[in-house]
């Protein structure tokens, strides 16, 4: 293990290196012009080619889209210490601490026997922590949450902290019931043609989905992506049989098109 761990690190300094390189003078006209701004739709794109590759078992993608987001925060970190702010080294540091802190069951004497333990420990000394930094004192327990998330994550951790304190329906049930409401109230909406009201109403009932989500304990990002690519799969499966039949989509009938669907589903796409 302590090859492995070596071998990690001697990789890694040389990406650094490599990635100074690329920003130094003489080096990549591309890499030197680009800034945090320029960089930062990157991180985001990396990411989800990382969850993409997880999500098709793809383990030799992931490798590769693995060293791809790895780029990413030792680019932001070039880009920091040309300007004197901090190092890549000192992000390191920063997350080593963390962890080390934030973990004292494993690093310490302290006890956590269950993920729900280690989870109420880790937001007490997070809390903690940010009281001395001397961080404004919140006034909503929501103000912890990003406000720029995707917006199926930003509501799953808004709802998971309004749970927290209680704010919650009782059982399944009640959130069944307020997805029947919200879809009634859709429903309604849809019949006065006021664009902004059922904006209001789909929010609120793909928000309500979200908390069914989070009660089934079931990542409603992931889900969607999930069914997305389903969707994809399946839908190639129609457009391969509409093909075949040498006619157009135009000219393909809704239930035609149902029926390969349904043979594109049971052929597990």
């Amino acid at each position: 293990m302590a090859e492995r761990f070596a071998e990690a690190g001697k990789k890694f300094a040389e990406l650094v290196e490599v990635m100074a390189r690329l920003r130094a003078p003489g080096g990549c006209p591309w890499d030197r012009k680009q800034t945090f701004e320029t960089i930062k739709p990157y991180l985001l794109e990396e990411t989800y080619e990382v969850m993409d590759a997880i999500d098709r078992q793809d383990w030799r993608g992931l490798e590769e889209e693995l060293g791809d987001l790895l780029l990413q925060p030792v680019f932001f970190a070039e880009m920091a210490a040309e300007s004197g702010r901090f190092t890549i080294a000192d992000s390191l540091d920063a997350i080593n601490q963390k962890l080390v802190r934030r973990h004292p069951h494993v690093f310490g004497d302290a006890q956590a026997d269950t993920p729900e333990e280690v989870l109420t420990r880790w937001n007490e000394i997070k809390k903690q922590e940010k009281a001395d930094q001397g961080a404004p004192e919140q006034v909503s327990v929501l103000d912890g949450v990003p406000r720029n998330l995707p917006a199926l994550m930003e509501a799953e951790k808004v709802s998971k902290k309004a749970a927290g304190l209680g704010f919650d329906w009782p059982d399944i049930g009640g959130v069944l019931d307020k997805i029947r409401e919200e879809a009634d109230e859709l429903a309604a909406a849809q019949k006065t043609a006021d664009s902004q009201h059922i904006e209001h109403e789909l929010g609120d009932l793909l928000f309500t989905i979200v908390n069914l989500a989070r009660d089934l304990k079931v990542d409603p990002e992931q889900a969607l992506r999930k069914s997305t690519s389903r969707f994809r799969d399946r839908f190639a499966h129609v457009e391969k049989k509409v093909a075949e039949s040498g006619k157009p989509f135009k000219e393909t009938t809704l239930d035609q098109m149902e029926e390969w669907w349904q043979e594109g589903k049971k052929l597990g796409q």
